[in-house]
């Protein structure tokens, strides 16, 4: 059970909901935002002196009952319901270290897709396999070293203002990667890979700080993305993540309509190869 983090979670649920937005009347006027912790307590059907100590870090280790009041009162999503809970300690953990191993076939898959870029990406955004035309359109992840293939050290510890691969949905690419990253922390506690990252981007990006006190831990899907890349220009492509849950990895693939001038311009780069990667400075 991580009370701490249960306690920062907790607090962090009930501040941002308003009583209409759990059926209460809003009363006189309150001195911090959110609900109070009484209401969330009558809410979860348990006691308010209970639900207290569990803001506190000082609450035993509750039930799944309890928890799932608890994430009934809140108006927790799927997601956040199952963060709630392995918190607690009653959900199991998934092993110790997250895994970099590609499963061969994904490997042969990602050789095998006509005008579709794709890469494998760890569970704390690791590219860890990639195919030629992923390496065009992005980056020859070859030539770099494993802490420069992970997207979240690119997104938050880059020294520029530009786009992370000129992509232009930077701020939604962050606040994926930060909600994405505190599952993986809740996930695997003794990895040190995983809390070393989380060590660096605090201390690196004040950004990823303040999104990370925000404990979010779910963010909406981009389904489309914009590049800027310096041969082809602007092309826009389909995004699509499938995941490998087995290895707790995501398959990431950019596509475009086939007959499209995006779909042309993805051709093109597959001729040309990784000698048309890196990105311009600007989007």
């Amino acid at each position: 059970m991580d009370k701490h983090g249960l306690a920062s979670f907790l607090r962090s649920r009930r501040e941002r909901l308003q009583p209409e937005d759990v059926g209460l009347p809003a009363g006189t006027r309150r001195r911090t935002p959110g609900l109070r912790r009484e209401e969330v307590a009558v809410l979860a059907h348990i006691s308010t002196e209970y639900y207290v100590r569990l803001e506190q870090g000082r609450a035993p280790r509750p039930s799944a009952e309890v928890l799932v009041g608890i994430a009934g009162a809140l108006l927790l999503t799927d997601e956040e319901s199952d963060h709630l809970h392995m918190l607690a300690g009653t959900a199991p953990l998934r092993t110790a270290l997250h895994r970099r191993d590609v499963r061969p076939s994904i490997v042969a898959l990602l050789g095998r897709m006509p005008q579709t870029a794709g890469f494998v990406m760890s569970a704390i955004f690791e590219v860890l396999a990639w195919n030629d035309l992923a390496a065009a359109l992005l980056e020859d992840f070859g030539e770099l070293g494993p802490a420069e293939r992970n997207l979240a050290r690119r997104a938050f510890l880059t020294d520029d203002a530009a786009p992370l691969y000129g992509i232009s949905d930077g701020a939604e690419f962050r606040h994926h990667v930060v909600a994405r990253l505190r599952l993986a922390a809740t996930r695997y506690p003794s990895d040190p890979t995983v809390a070393g990252l989380i060590e660096d981007l605090r201390e690196g990006s004040a950004q990823f700080a303040r999104l990370w006190d925000q404990h979010d831990v779910a963010a909406a899907p981009t389904l489309r993305k914009s590049l800027q890349h310096p041969v082809v220009g602007k092309i826009t492509v389909d995004c699509d993540s499938l995941e490998l849950a087995e290895r707790d990895q995501h398959l990431v693939l950019y596509s475009a309509p086939a007959g499209s001038a995006d779909a042309e311009a993805l051709a093109l780069l597959q001729v040309l190869g990784s000698d048309a990667a890196g990105l311009s400075e600007t989007s």
